[in-house]
């Protein structure tokens, strides 16, 4: 796939068939992630790779948005590690370019997958620092529910010419 035509095909997926994903296709999804750009090229993320049902299943509890997960094959937490990062302001952007990297990875091996807040909300950072036994230094930022695809959304133009400005407001 173009990657052109990911970027403007890629919709969040929330229905999942029941086929699973091999190991291939997750270490696929990884490498891109990890091939993101990063502040100082720091590349300050871990990843956690979900594929337990009750960890899935637990998640739901503290997690008002993460239904699909039911049906998931599996999930990717994108965590920033703040012991590799050069600057702590730039951790949480280095993480959403990884996720969107992961997204888009998805897109084009045939994946569904929808992007599920973590970070800053303090209820499900500690949800998930308690779930998953994450160390203080590790921040959860964002939770990728992974699939094959049972839904098929249209594509949709987002493109709002008013919201662009040249050389200043």
């Amino acid at each position: 796939m173009d990657v052109l035509e990911a970027i403007f095909t890629r919709r969040s997926i929330r229905k999942y068939t029941d086929k699973p994903v091999g190991e291939d296709p997750v270490q696929t999804l990884l490498r891109a992630g990890m091939q993101a750009p990063s502040a100082h090229n720091a590349q300050p993320w871990d990843f956690i790779v979900l594929t337990d049902r009750k960890i899935l299943k637990c998640i739901q509890s503290f997690h008002p948005y993460s239904k699909m997960l039911k049906k998931a094959a599996l999930a990717i937490l994108v965590c920033g590690n703040t012991a590799l990062e050069n600057s702590s302001a730039y951790v949480n952007q280095d993480c959403a370019a990884a996720t969107q990297n992961i997204l888009l990875a998805a897109h084009g091996l045939g994946l569904g997958a929808v992007w599920l807040g973590i970070y800053p909300r303090e209820e499900r950072v500690a949800g998930m620092r308690q779930l998953l036994k994450i160390p203080e230094a590790i921040i959860p930022v964002s939770l990728i529910s992974l699939g094959y695809p049972e839904e098929a959304k249209e594509k949709t133009d987002r493109f709002r010419p008013e919201r662009v400005h040249f050389n200043g407001w």
